[in-house]
């Protein structure tokens, strides 16, 4: 096993310019990832230089047998925290052979929202806190609850320590790291309210490149739970009844909403918000409505409501954002199993580009 590692570990530098590039996109689920490696000549600084490549999109749901090429456009570099030196890893989108986005490619249309002009213009900035559940490999059963059985009741887990309250801490903290060495912008970490249910924070990140960072930070992740023999789960509601579901609260600001008299151009976005509440929560992840029941720190699905501080509601503005008069709001209503592109692109497009 030392020698495994001394393999895996081996500085390329020493010997070769040549690095290896881990290509990574989504597949048909519009959840999964899946990535594969190949050699370049040497290293790179932008996506431009590295070739286009291409996939069997038959196996991945993305293409029929008689014409299964999918080709990948490089479109995003982080550093490699697995490989490290100056290999890299690069988020992709999928394109057909003869270049038309394919229909699971949502980083298309929102490369075209976070570039019109009026978007550009406000600069729109994005935190996204990602809540997850580690669960047990053979069972399914989030890490550290007896197997077919429950823990306590909710109460002393939410940024909890101890080893009967806090379950998978070495894979939070790896990620933590792995993502500030890839270049991600992580901002936090915490245990969540479900006992094996933790969440990680990116931004603020502007543009498109949330939904970068957003999907790297989960690849990054999903590897180091292969590696920890634990399933990752971005299920809403991993397990029914009295627990926590999971999500993807949506942290936004534009430059109007950020400066002086910004709190006024908040409360315009979120009714215009509300106006497309349906259209929203239907884009807003798989299987949510088993988690907006208005409970457990929700709102219901069918009704929009926004406040101040209330985490019952659909949207909330912080405090200080009401107290200083500009600032940010929270959307609460995405899941965790979201697509960061749709997500943050829609928002963008209701709140700057739409005109009710």
């Amino acid at each position: 096993m030392a020698l495994l590692s001394d393999l895996i570990n081996l500085d390329l530098s020493e010997t070769t310019d040549k690095i290896i590039v881990e290509y990574i996109w989504i597949d048909g689920t519009g959840l999964g990832l899946r990535s594969k490696a190949r050699t370049i000549p040497k290293a790179v600084k932008d996506p431009s230089e590295l070739p286009k490549w291409n996939y069997d999109g038959s196996s991945t749901g993305q293409a029929p047998g008689e014409d299964s090429e999918v080709i990948l456009y490089p479109q995003a570099i982080f550093r490699d925290p697995f490989r490290r030196g100056n290999n890299i890893l690069v988020m992709c989108d999928a394109y057909t052979p003869a270049g038309e986005p394919i229909p699971t490619n949502k980083r298309y249309n929102a490369a075209k929202i976070f570039n019109h002009p009026d978007v550009v213009a406000e600069e729109p900035w994005y935190g996204i806190e990602q809540e997850y559940t580690l669960l047990q490999k053979d069972v399914t059963w989030p890490l550290g609850w007896p197997v077919g059985g429950f823990p306590g009741p909710q109460g002393p887990y939410y940024c909890g320590i101890g080893a009967d309250k806090a379950f998978g801490r070495d894979i939070v903290d790896s990620h933590y790291k792995a993502c500030l060495y890839a270049g991600i912008n992580i901002s936090g970490i915490n245990g969540e309210v479900m006992p094996g249910q933790w969440e990680f924070q990116v931004g603020p990140s502007v543009g498109i490149s949330a939904g970068d960072e957003v999907w790297v930070a989960r690849y990054i992740l999903e590897r180091i739970t292969e590696i920890a023999g634990v399933v990752l789960s971005f299920d809403p509601k991993p397990i029914p009844g009295d627990w926590n579901g999971a999500g993807a609260h949506t942290n936004y600001s534009t430059k109007s909403m950020r400066n002086d008299g910004g709190f006024e151009v908040i409360k315009k976005a979120i009714s215009k918000l509300g106006l497309k509440h349906k259209e929203h929560i239907a884009a807003y992840g798989e299987g949510n409505e088993r988690r907006l029941t208005g409970r457990h720190e929700t709102a219901s699905i069918d009704r929009f409501s926004w406040g101040v501080a209330n985490r019952g509601a659909s949207v909330r503005v912080g405090r200080d954002t009401e107290k200083e008069g500009k600032g940010y709001f929270e959307d609460r209503r995405p899941a965790s199993n979201m697509d960061p592109y749709v997500v943050t692109s829609m928002v963008a497009e209701t709140t700057i580009i739409w005109k009710p």
